[in-house]
């Protein structure tokens, strides 16, 4: 198709910048899950956006950060390594003037980098547009960059001009996905990020980093407009299964209840969801039971 664009686009920055509400804003559906608390994100979520003018195969990676364990050290590899897939990055950014380690790591990563590069400043709703103006100046003192885009990923505010800017620079190419597709991630892995999802939004902060989601079986029931899924948070202290579980389950209820309308709209149909609670010491310190979550 002549004139059509497409292009792999790497979403890079540090924990908590809004990378992922920037991927669903643009994409229209909740993809990949959000929360305010930092590495929200712990793998490469691949998602489509499709219009007239071509596609964007979006590469949403996890935060970088300083690695505490092994699966730390996998999410910041995966999101440096990402950076060398892509066509285009989009290093996303808050509003500061102050320019941290994390952000210097990325900056040195990208200083090598061929493809196009695009700071986006995020969260411009925060501040005022002369302070808004200082910070886009210290940002262009460390990397020469393609453009730079301020918006804001929570309300839309520019965004479109991000996904224009985008195609300018994107390479005539072939669509790699039907019009219609979202995203290539397994429905059972979307379903078991819904989950988790919700228990970083009713937990206490120190518990959530401690879990992962397996979803043991999904399946529809029989003729019906039904899906039995059974899933296991899996964390990593007795005394956190008891807060996960809460007093009676009523912990455990909230995480379901919070969780089932996401499920029923993503499959468009009625959920019976069951979870339970098992405890793994130490996982994310475990090659085997990294790899046993999916964390390869």
């Amino acid at each position: 198709m002549s004139g059509f664009k497409s292009g792999f686009v790497a979403i890079v920055g540090r924990p908590n910048v809004g990378k992922s509400t920037l991927m669903n804003r643009i994409i229209g559906e909740k993809i990949a899950i959000t929360s305010p608390k930092p590495q929200t994100t712990r793998k490469r979520i691949q998602t489509v956006f499709t219009d007239d003018r071509g596609q964007v195969i979006f590469l949403d990676t996890p935060g970088v950060h300083k690695a505490k364990n092994k699966l730390g050290d996998f999410m910041v590899e995966t999101a440096l390594d990402t950076i060398g897939d892509a066509d285009m990055v989009l290093w996303l950014v808050e509003p500061v003037t102050f320019i941290g380690k994390g952000e210097q790591k990325i900056a040195e990563k990208l200083s090598s980098y061929k493809g196009k590069k695009i700071l986006v400043m995020n969260k411009v709703d925060t501040i005022r547009k002369d302070e808004l103006l200082l910070c886009m100046d210290a940002y262009k003192d460390i990397l020469e960059f393609d453009e730079i885009v301020p918006l804001s990923a929570k309300t839309g505010d520019n965004v479109s001009e991000l996904v224009d800017v985008m195609f300018e620079h994107l390479p005539e190419g072939p669509a790699y996905y039907d019009e219609d597709t979202l995203t290539d991630q397994p429905v059972k892995e979307i379903v078991a990020e819904m989950i988790r999802e919700k228990a970083l939004k009713l937990l206490s902060d120190e518990i959530p980093h401690g879990i992962a989601v397996v979803i043991e079986s999904m399946k529809k029931r029989g003729n019906r407009e039904l899906w039995d899924i059974e899933a296991t948070v899996v964390c990593e202290k007795d005394s956190h299964k008891g807060m996960i579980i809460g007093k009676g389950g009523t912990m455990l209820k909230k995480i379901g209840t919070a969780a089932r309308p996401d499920m029923e709209k993503l499959l468009d149909c009625k959920v019976n969801l069951k979870i339970w609670v098992k405890v793994r010491k130490d996982w994310r310190d475990n090659d085997l039971q990294l790899k046993s979550f999916g964390y390869k």
